[in-house]
């Protein structure tokens, strides 16, 4: 911790109200025990829809051209227009959150729709495959997505009707949007008895 505390210091010196800040929240990490899964609050990234058509006003990433290697360019675009030129679809973008955004003419084809967290989107279920063991018992239904999204979707499309979902992690211990608790539990330290494990 010792480089830490020396970077701490130089903060303050800077900034003594920066360095105040970063020392209570670094003071409030290392009080806190973790235990088995963690999850710990961060701001959820963009989620890319591949198979949404690209139109006006839509949040858009520049993928890579095919088989290269590169690096990906993760800047979020939104497309102003769409004109057709010999044919050929191209978006005329502007970039979203720069100080001096830019702005480019790309085809559509090398672009992939985004919605960040708290965008409206309506996402829909397409069935890709099926087994049955007996007809007319209970089944099971897999739906490959975002958890967030998902959750958001099923308080829609199946309230009061699902028994079970199961989640992986990481995720929060409540959703306030659609009002789904999490069976995960979070130990408290002062809930672990001492044992060979007890730090």
């Amino acid at each position: 911790m010792s480089r830490l505390t020396e970077l701490l210091r130089q903060a303050r010196k800077a900034d003594p109200q920066l360095g105040a800040d970063l020392e209570a929240e670094i003071a409030a990490l290392t009080k806190r025990r973790t235990f088995g899964l963690v999850f710990e609050q961060h701001q959820p990234e963009a989620v890319e829809l591949p198979g949404k058509p690209v139109r006006r006003g839509d949040k858009v990433r520049v993928l890579p051209p095919r088989g290269s290697s590169g690096a990906r360019d993760h800047r979020l675009w939104r497309v102003d227009r769409i004109e057709k030129a010999d044919g050929v679809r191209l978006a005329h973008l502007s970039e979203l959150g720069s100080d001096e955004p830019e702005s480019q003419v790309v085809l559509c084809e090398v672009l992939v729709a985004v919605a960040e967290f708290r965008d409206r989107i309506y996402p829909g279920l397409i069935e890709t495959d099926r087994v049955e063991h007996a007809e007319g018992k209970p089944f099971h239904t897999v739906v490959n997505s975002e958890n967030f999204h998902a959750l958001e979707m099923l308080t829609y499309t199946h309230r009061e009707s699902v028994d079970l979902i199961y989640i992986d992690p990481p995720f929060p211990r409540k959703w306030g949007c659609c009002g789904v608790v999490c069976g995960h539990v979070e130990l408290d330290p002062g809930d672990v008895e001492a044992g060979p494990l007890a730090a």
